[in-house]
């Protein structure tokens, strides 16, 4: 008798990975939605990115540069930096998953840190992985931890910095300890998403490190400051040896025409960039301060977003509160799936956004 399955089969290990689950989207039965779950900015896409945009669009019958050369062009022009040593890739998700690919053999370990972005977990899980998982201090990465977890396993690191969704960051003092402290053949991936909101003369997104050692990536978005999620643009910044091996496994066309071409005209929009970052910094002040004023405890943030904590009293925790929201058109996202089963997470928004949601969180605990 024959021991075949009787259907296709995943390989072993796929099957335990918790697939990953977006924010809300709708609000059913509400007139007016804000979506303030994903982190998208408010102030939308420059300008000059929806003008490249439409123009690449006249054109979609042809295949896209394979190797999104204008705009590794534009972010080394903005950033200083060797096109060699740049890759452009479906978003950063699919930058993050080509390491774990690239660099895991079945079996090998890779750390991450509690609170940190669930696609590490699911990308390592996915390359045949192990995913080690170490504690965080005070909702920030624990440099001390992550040096004891490794392993003769190890191959990888993965660190979000600023941190998702607490908004923390690690001081580069730190970040340079963690290196140092890594033996010499762990890659060590600093994930910089939020790094053009930072505002802190102890933060570095990772060039500096990238720049000066062999075992150090950075990967960065599109996705947030510069308003183009839809496209899924994202990029790295890694030794010429890391983007060699990348190349060999990437698809041929990762990125599609719009998307090269909108992303070249945005990163070179600084004027518009660094107006997105301003008013980020103004309401990100503004709302913690009338998040704590309301008796919430919020986590500092450097990001666009705010991670909130609700009291442990019944009807007044973050479930309850998430119901209410959502009922009145503002979805946030519940961030139970990151550790925080009591928390929400606030996505900075429009003025009128802003301020209806902390409206309605005020008539919620009854301090309207």
């Amino acid at each position: 008798m024959s021991s075949l399955p009787n259907a296709p089969t995943p390989r072993p290990g796929i099957l335990d990975i918790a697939a990953y689950v977006p924010g809300k989207e709708h609000a059913p039965g509400v007139a007016k939605v804000y979506k303030l779950s994903s982190n998208e900015t408010p102030l939308g896409a420059s300008p000059k990115a929806l003008e490249a945009f439409r123009q690449a669009a006249g054109q979609l019958e042809r295949y896209p540069d394979g190797q999104a050369i204008e705009l590794r062009n534009a972010i080394a022009e903005v950033y200083a930096l060797n096109p060699a040593n740049l890759m452009c890739g479906n978003g950063s998700d699919e930058l993050l998953g080509l390491l774990a690919h690239t660099y895991l053999a079945p079996g090998d370990e890779a750390v991450i840190t509690e609170h940190g972005f669930l696609v590490y977990r699911i990308q390592i899980m996915a390359a045949g992985g192990v995913p080690v998982t170490v504690k965080e201090r005070d909702c920030r990465v624990d440099v001390d931890a992550i040096l004891a977890a490794v392993t003769e396993k190890t191959k990888l690191v993965f660190i979000a910095n600023p941190g998702n969704p607490t908004g923390t960051f690690v001081p580069v003092e730190d970040v340079r300890r963690l290196q140092a402290g890594l033996p010499k053949h762990v890659l060590l991936v600093l994930d910089a998403a939020y790094a053009e909101y930072v505002r802190r003369n102890d933060y570095e997104a990772g060039i500096e490190l990238v720049s000066s050692n062999q075992n150090v990536v950075m990967t960065r978005t599109f996705s947030k400051v510069y308003g183009l999620a839809a496209l899924r643009v994202g990029w790295i910044y890694a030794p010429a040896a890391v983007i060699d091996a990348l190349n060999r496994s990437r698809g041929p066309f990762n990125l599609n025409a719009p998307a090269i071409a909108a992303g070249a005209a945005a990163v070179r929009d600084q004027a518009f960039t660094a107006a997105a970052v301003d008013f980020n910094a103004e309401w990100v002040a503004k709302v913690s301060e009338r998040l704590t004023a309301l008796g919430l405890k919020v986590t500092p943030s450097v990001a666009n977003f705010v991670l909130f904590h609700f009291p442990d009293v019944a009807g007044k925790r973050a479930e309850d509160a998430d119901a209410f929201l959502t009922s009145r058109g503002f979805i946030l996202r519940a961030v139970r799936g990151y550790g925080f089963p009591n928390s929400l997470r606030l996505s900075i928004g429009t003025e009128e956004a802003n301020e209806g949601v902390l409206a309605a969180l005020a008539e919620f605990l009854g301090k309207n």
